[in-house]
């Protein structure tokens, strides 16, 4: 699974109706392009492709008064929504998901309503547990990655990042259960985009030629 499906689709949700460069904006306001693949270039490439898919819509829009080619504005389609949904539930409960899709769908999990969230995110802890049971079955932590040779420091990793995923998994449970955040169907929620003409100051630099779309 690609994170940059997940990010586009639920960054133009977020607006309603959203420009290209609305997107890239707003994701490297949140600074996905340092901890996934959305860049620029992949940025305006998945929104063209999605379109192409049915997942977004594409309006086109008159071009500004200062001159220039058409702008195009998407809009997720009832297809697309329904992608976003099962990405995002997806990302939440698999224990193998890369940290760049997992933080995507932390991202977006307040578009869940908060019991649902809570029970992908148990989810995700019990098949974790699971997963870390297997690796015992040929490795045992007490006595040290020794005793696999130096391939034995491989599992050690892999246990230890089980076990720390597991903590933070519980503590974020923890925490959502506690009443933190706003979920859907909760009230206002927390408005994690850049309004139109609003100043971005993590863009990366000026937009290009190609940008309007």
């Amino acid at each position: 699974m690609s994170a940059i499906r997940l990010l586009v689709l639920g960054a133009v949700r977020q607006h309603g109706r959203a420009h290209g460069y609305q997107v890239r904006n707003d994701l490297e306001y949140w600074g996905a392009h340092e901890w996934s693949n959305a860049k620029p270039g992949s940025i305006y490439h998945a929104l063209k492709q999605m379109a192409k898919q049915g997942l977004l819509y594409a309006h086109e829009i008159a071009p500004s008064t200062a001159g220039g080619p058409p702008r195009t504005e998407y809009e997720i389609t009832e297809k697309g929504t329904a992608e976003f949904l099962t990405l995002l539930r997806e990302a939440l409960t698999s224990y193998d998901q890369k940290m760049d899709v997992l933080s995507a769908g932390v991202g977006f999990m307040v578009d869940l309503e908060r019991h649902e969230a809570v029970e992908l995110l148990r989810e995700r802890l019990r098949r974790l547990e699971q997963w870390r049971t297997s690796v015992t079955d040929y490795y045992t932590p007490q006595e040290g990655p020794q005793q696999l040779g130096h391939i034995g420091e491989i599992m050690h990793m892999w246990l230890h990042s089980a076990d720390a995923g597991a903590e933070w998994t519980r503590g974020l449970i923890e925490r959502i259960e506690g009443g933190a955040y706003t979920f859907a169907g909760e009230g206002e929620p927390f408005v994690g985009v850049l309004r139109e003409g609003e100043e971005n100051p993590y863009a990366t630099g000026v937009p290009h030629a190609g940008d309007a779309t």
